[in-house]
């Protein structure tokens, strides 16, 4: 593979500290890689509004690929349930609707808190999360560019 990979990166607003951290290591899974990345990073208020920037982002013809991370948490409305269920649903259908490979790093804990020990981990976990995100975004334009 060696075009470079354009990339829309969706970050929502939400626990932003902590998302963020999902393009911290996406950008450095990539320059590891040694594959040529341009990433647009697009700052959304929350998840819910993730998909309909993405398919936005997926239709301009633009992009390899477009990756939207979120953390939904449960506070104890069960809100979030649909919610996450929303943004999957709506981030699937992004890409059957444009041919753009549209990567989910949206995580829904059960039971988080915003204590150190909750923001820590999810913080590191982030990192790693964004790095995976690197890696499926890699693959799927390497079998993309062979067919």
């Amino acid at each position: 593979m060696t075009e470079q990979l354009n990339v829309a990166f969706i970050k929502a607003g939400w626990h932003g500290d902590i998302v963020g951290q999902s393009l911290t290591g996406f950008t450095e899974d990539m320059e590891t890689s040694g594959v040529a990345c341009a990433v647009d990073v697009v700052d959304v208020p929350g998840a819910f509004e993730m998909p309909l920037q993405a398919k936005r982002l997926a239709e301009t013809g633009k992009y390899d690929a477009v990756v939207a991370s979120a953390l939904v948490v449960d506070g104890g409305i069960y809100r979030h349930d649909f919610v996450a269920q929303a943004v999957v649903d709506g981030l699937m259908r992004v890409q059957l609707d444009t041919g753009v490979p549209t990567f989910s790093v949206s995580l829904t804990p059960h039971h988080f808190q915003p204590t150190a020990e909750h923001e820590k981990f999810f913080f590191d976990h982030f990192v790693k999360k964004g790095a995976e995100a690197a890696r499926a975004v890699r693959s799927v334009a390497s079998l993309y560019r062979q067919s």
